[in-house]
């Protein structure tokens, strides 16, 4: 069986990833700021920690505290974020700093403080919950994207400098779940706002708005494909998910290559013409 560390099991992706895990039979020892998660313990075994993953000390200590209780632990699933919604003038440098010390260095922490364990037993999965706003960003959530385009950024330099370990990691990026990501536990938005953004932030934040509830992607199957990547003896580094965050991608690909394309020449022109 699997034993799984997962930040953020109190609702959405985390909580449905928990409850497949322990519907397996695995063991899921998962962290919450507050509460306890409405779980059913399956045939697994739950463990539940209260960590608030603003504080860094935390984080590192819950890893302290995780392997304590497992001994190992085959997964970390750094879940735990929220988002923030509004145009980057707008955002306050505290909205700023909070974002980045839930979504990107709570999860540096966690892998830092966790990574000579899984080096000691020679193996393990990291599974970053990235974003498809870190690989195709939109207006309304700029610094959001920038947050998890960090989280894909580490993720791929991590797989090359783990790899000859036994260590795998993969970055999951969801589109739009229909889980409460939204509302107000997860999602803030800027509380400045500007008129002059009103056709692209406000268009956005309006779609965003008109959207809770009736996302494409189920939070259950999101479970499932994690889990499958997990088993796979060849897991992706890059794992998509949802219809939309697909199309997203291969939209965006299509743009930087034609880009790239558009613009190859000014970019050789600027290499040494000695090549001696």
């Amino acid at each position: 069986m699997t034993t799984w560390f997962i930040t953020g099991i109190s609702r959405g992706l985390g909580l449905a990833l928990a409850k497949a895990a322990l519907a397996e039979g695995d063991t899921v020892i998962g962290t919450v700021r507050t509460g306890r998660p409405d779980l059913p313990a399956g045939r697994g075994t739950l463990h539940v920690l209260t960590v608030d993953l603003a504080d860094g000390d935390a984080a590192e200590a819950a890893v302290g505290q995780a392997f304590a209780l497992a001994g190992r632990i085959d997964v970390i699933v750094n879940n735990a974020g929220y988002g923030l919604l509004g145009a980057v003038e707008q955002a306050s440098d505290d909205e700023v700093a909070r974002l980045f010390a839930v979504d990107v260095f709570a999860p540096f922490r966690i892998i830092r403080a966790a990574l000579p364990r899984l080096r000691a037993q020679g193996a393990g999965h990291i599974v970053n919950i990235t974003s498809i706003a870190g690989r195709a960003p939109g207006a309304a959530s700029g610094l959001y994207a920038a947050a998890k385009h960090a989280l894909e950024g580490l993720s791929s330099s991590l797989a090359q400098e783990v790899g000859p370990l036994g260590i795998k990691v993969t970055a999951v990026a969801p589109g739009a779940f229909r889980t409460d990501f939204l509302s107000n536990h997860s999602i803030r938005k800027s509380s400045a706002e500007d008129a002059a953004y009103a056709d692209s932030v406000g268009r956005m934040s309006s779609a965003f708005d008109g959207m809770a509830g009736r996302q494409l992607g189920d939070p259950d199957r999101a479970a499932q494909a994690i889990m499958a990547a997990v088993r796979s003896d060849t897991p992706p580094l890059h794992l998509l998910l949802g219809s939309d965050a697909l199309n997203r991608a291969r939209s965006k690909l299509d743009a930087v290559i034609a880009e790239i394309d558009a613009w190859e020449a000014v970019t050789r022109s600027t290499d040494f013409t000695d090549r001696g």
